[in-house]
């Protein structure tokens, strides 16, 4: 079972050779130092670099890529060693981000030799850092463990190895990036040969947004109040094709709206080609062919899992985010250029008018009838244009959607009648779809990287919603029903005993809604209800974020008390802030801020606006949480694009008892798993 370490975290290893694979979507450099047993790098001839990418017992990449695989055999490595520290660095002059704040955050996992992971880490709260220490692998008592540190360095390679002890720092750092810049060619592989056809999607969105833009978790991205880049989702998300989760990239830069049209309607009346070639340029091997052959002539199928990646389930992640980043390119091309074809309409009628001889008579009628058929064609140009690639995404949706995972999965899916509860956590959940009002009956899965950076809110208010509810008792229903809906899937990709949820409920209002959670028996306690029921469970929570933070900040995490629940814990809160004292209102606030750090989670059920009292006391807690509404809206901004994506929830289909069904078994692996 993989271990999703935290900063500071450590885990043992029962094996001694490994594999320790880095996925930066960026070029990074990817080196390693020895340290003996006070910490110290003794000498050049003890770090691994591209100039010198093999020591005994130990071998690292020998260019700048975005993604890495470095090769350890412990038992080969020197007596004196005590210490193996996995670092990563952004090559400087080469024209690339300078700093990791610019770019998605790193995932560094160790694999054994067969690829199974044994340890991950996501390197994460980087900003002007431009070197970091991902890992360390270390010797305590004849037994290597790894450690996530994320000890970032904003003077680059340098001030990382001074940190370690090697006075040759500032020559070493030097030559490494002499390396690098010889190699960077060798890192980039070349372009795959396209047609018109197969790019006709990728050149209307490089001349709507002047080019490809990867996100930089959300996401962790992710739309809304939040980051990123990392998406429009997430700040942390992420990666590959992704993003949304952390923060997005700068806004793209502004082209020619013509060329944008002139580039969506240059494949019309051709063949519809489905195939992905800009998706398959990344480190991580491809996909296997999964499809026959296509016939000369004929347009590719779409194929699930056409993406890269070292898992089925990290192609369909990525595949998935290539299909968000596909819609939100071709949508802006098409905005673009409709929004150039109403001003140059404008331009023509303005230059016709401004000559009162051509103001009236024959003359003025045609200018008119002439610019509005030219403002007609370009829009059906780029409408031709739109409905081919919606076309094209529709078709890969119908082949994606029935292959994903139960994590990525909608209730509605057969893959939950099959379903088992995992032995591994997932990289990421589905919370919903995302859509487009030029393709509505298009939704993209929304999916938020694991574990989760950010809490959520379930807004049960009717302000800013754009098709508010009439009835606000159904509106607070349904956004407790959505809230249970997200808390049971995450109950079920967690691993049995690896996922805890308390429930607050002061006024035991949304009882008929939490009754799911409530006779499966997947609550360690009833709901808590009153003052008292706030204050306990809000005391408990508060005490393992305080105990698990300071364990993980004096990098003792393996003294924790043996009664602690080490389990991802949610909090659901409904009613807020019905029942909340000053005191609880300020502990909330702490487990918002510094919960999701230690595996602390909050799933706010409230209406902002029965929290007025408060003020702007409360205004940091609701910016950091992911504003989630139990009805489809379109709250969810996309910086990157200026989209508003509207947010559909995607609950469980009425009548069915799929979640039921699924909460017992995973009732049942907690007792099997406690025995």
């Amino acid at each position: 079972m993989t271990a999703e370490l935290v900063r500071g975290q450590n885990h043992p290893l029962s094996q001694v050779r490994l594999e320790v694979r880095v996925s930066a979507g960026k070029p990074i450099v990817a080196g390693a130092t020895l340290s003996d047993e006070q910490g110290r790098v003794r000498g050049v001839e003890w770090v691994a670099h591209p100039g010198a990418p093999t020591l005994p017992g130990l071998e690292v990449s020998r260019q700048a890529a975005a993604d890495h695989r470095l090769a350890f055999d412990l038992d080969a490595l020197s007596e004196a060693v005590h210490r193996v520290s996995v670092l990563l660095a952004l090559p400087s002059g080469v024209g690339g981000p300078v700093r990791f704040g610019a770019v998605a955050a790193p995932f560094v996992a160790v694999t054994g030799l067969d690829g199974s992971e044994v340890a991950s880490y996501t390197v994460t709260g980087l900003d002007a850092e431009s070197a970091v220490v991902a890992l360390e692998l270390y010797r305590r008592q004849g037994v290597w463990k790894v450690r996530a540190v994320g000890q970032g360095y904003a003077g680059g390679l340098a001030e990382l190895l001074t940190d370690q002890g090697l006075p040759e720092a500032q020559q070493l750092a030097s030559s490494i990036n002499e390396a690098v810049v010889q190699g960077l060619a060798r890192s980039v592989a070349p372009p795959p040969s396209r047609t018109p056809d197969a790019d006709r999607s990728r050149q209307a969105a490089t001349s709507a947004t002047g080019g490809d833009q990867p996100y930089a978790a959300p996401p962790q991205g992710t739309p809304g109040n939040v980051s990123p880049p990392q998406s429009p989702y997430d700040a942390s998300g992420a990666q590959g094709a992704t993003a949304p989760q952390t923060d997005y990239p700068a806004g793209p830069a502004q082209a020619d709206p013509s060329a944008a049209t002139q580039a969506s309607a240059a494949g019309v009346g051709g063949p519809v080609d489905y195939s992905h070639p800009g998706r398959q340029n990344a480190a991580p091997p491809p996909p296997p062919p999964t499809a026959p052959p296509t016939p000369p002539g004929q347009p590719a199928l779409p194929v699930a899992g056409d993406a890269t990646g070292w898992s089925m389930e990290e192609r369909l992640y990525n595949q998935v985010w290539g299909m968000f980043e596909d819609l939100a390119r071709t949508t802006a091309a098409y905005r673009s250029a409709v929004d150039f074809a109403d001003s140059r309409m404008e331009q023509e009628l303005d230059k016709v008018l401004s000559d009162p001889r051509s103001r009236i008579g024959g003359q003025g009628d045609a200018a008119r009838e002439a610019a509005q058929a030219k403002h007609a064609q370009l829009v059906d140009q780029a409408r031709a244009a739109l409905d081919r690639d919606l076309a094209q995404l529709r078709a890969e949706s119908d082949v994606v959607e029935p292959a994903l995972p139960a994590a990525f999965a909608r209730w509605d899916n057969p893959v939950w009648h099959g379903y088992r509860v995992p032995m591994e956590v997932p990289m990421a959940v589905r919370l919903g779809d995302l859509r487009l009002p030029e393709s509505d009956s298009l939704g993209i899965p929304m999916l938020v990287r694991l574990p989760l950076e950010r809490g959520l809110w379930i807004d049960s208010g009717r302000a800013g919603l754009s098709d508010s509810l009439a009835d606000s008792d159904e509106l607070r229903r349904l956004a407790v029903d959505t809230a249970v809906s997200h808390a049971g899937r995450l109950l079920a990709i967690h691993p049995a005993g690896e996922f805890t949820v308390h429930v607050i409920d002061p006024a035991g209002s949304a009882a008929s809604s939490l009754a799911p959670l409530v006779r499966s028996g997947v609550l360690d306690s009833a709901p808590a209800v009153g003052a008292a029921g706030v204050a306990d469970v809000l005391a408990r929570l508060t005490q393992r974020v305080d105990l698990v933070g300071m364990a993980v900040r004096g990098g003792v995490a393996d003294s924790l008390p043996p009664d602690l629940d080490t389990a991802e814990q949610l909090l659901i809160v409904n009613d807020f802030p019905h029942g909340f004292d000053d005191r609880a209102v300020t502990q909330l606030r702490y487990l918002a801020d510094e919960g999701p750090a230690v595996g602390v989670h909050l799933m706010m059920v409230a209406d902002r606006e029965d929290a007025e009292a408060y003020g702007p006391l409360l205004d940091p807690l609701w910016r950091s949480l992911l504003r989630l509404t139990p009805v489809p809206d379109d709250h969810l901004a996309d910086p990157w694009v200026g989209h508003a994506w509207t947010y559909d929830p995607g609950l469980v289909p009425p009548g069915s008892q799929v979640l039921d069904q699924v909460l017992t078994q995973v009732t049942e692996a907690r007792r099997s798993w406690n025995r």
